[in-house]
């Protein structure tokens, strides 16, 4: 009797197409789910509100006072036509439009690494677990006083988020404000600004079913506000208990950091957590500007 043949082997599924990951999204991990949804809003680019006459003469001021700009600057344009003027730094331009051409992982990482940002030069870890739509500029997601100062300048969107760190003892709301200031008038605006803002504490990004749940304006304890002289966004950050306890009186970073402090702001090292992670998200913003710049250069 001659061997039967084989059944045939069943079809394999054609592989899935693969899908690129939406605006605001990333690939890979997907870890635990954050409130809201994480995503920052694409908008329409902002015009520019220089007439072409102004940028025409700033153009010819630039050519004729520093000569022809080599390739090696091509990524630089001058801030004004005066002499003694300071030139736009690399990635200044591009890091205006970073609130909605960069995704929310490029601007809030998942994971913030801080060594040496806690008390002693303790090593620190936060991690997100609250990310706010992008919002305008108002009362409801900036100081008062911040907002006083920034919307002559052009405050075109502000982002925010909630950080906690390794203990979940702490809660941090961090938040990015980009405005349209040149160079001349951020370096302007970052000096002494904390101390100018005087008892202008951010407002609180509480998240449901998380740590910062109970993170409102009575449980805000230390904050700091800093505006780089080299990208046109003012970063702040918030700190408090995430137990939900209130605090009577919040601390600026600076005074809560100082040495011999024994109050339980001072000694829960929530004015480190507050300042460390300001410091850490200027140089993230810093190096996501320089190398859009770069890129914009290379095309």
């Amino acid at each position: 009797m001659p061997p039967q043949a084989a059944p045939p082997a069943p079809a394999r599924p054609a592989p899935a197409a693969f899908v690129p990951a939406p605006y605001g999204r990333t690939t890979g991990y997907a870890p635990p789910p954050e409130a809201p949804v994480e995503t920052t809003t694409r908008l329409r680019p902002v015009r520019d509100r220089r007439s072409a006459g102004r940028t025409a003469a700033a153009a010819a001021c630039a050519v004729l006072g520093f000569g022809l700009i080599g390739g090696a600057l091509a990524g630089v344009w001058l801030a004004a036509s005066e002499p003694g003027k300071p030139a736009e730094p690399v990635g200044y331009a591009e890091a205006r439009e970073l609130w909605h051409n960069a995704p929310v992982d490029a601007l809030f990482p998942q994971t913030l690494p801080g060594p040496g940002a806690g008390p002693g030069a303790a090593d620190r870890t936060w991690t997100r677990i609250v990310v706010a739509p992008d919002a305008p500029c108002s009362p409801a997601v900036l100081a008062k006083g911040l907002l006083t100062a920034v919307e002559p300048l052009g405050c075109e969107r502000v982002l925010r988020a909630t950080y906690t760190d390794a203990t979940a003892s702490s809660v941090i709301t961090v938040g990015l404000v980009f405005t349209r200031a040149d160079a001349t008038v951020q370096r302007t605006l970052g000096e002494g600004l904390a101390a100018r803002l005087g008892q202008d504490v951010p407002p609180a990004l509480s998240g449901p079913s998380t740590v910062a749940a109970r993170f409102g304006d009575r449980q805000r304890a230390s904050w700091w506000t800093s505006a780089p002289a080299d990208l046109p966004v003012v970063v702040t950050a918030v700190s408090g208990f995430a137990d939900g306890r209130a605090v009577d009186a919040p601390q600026p970073a600076d005074k809560a950091t100082a040495k011999g402090r024994t109050d339980a702001v001072a000694q829960s090292g929530l004015g480190h957590e507050a300042k460390g992670i300001t410091e850490r998200l200027e140089r993230l913003l810093r190096t996501t500007a320089t190398t859009a710049a770069k890129e914009k250069e290379a095309r």
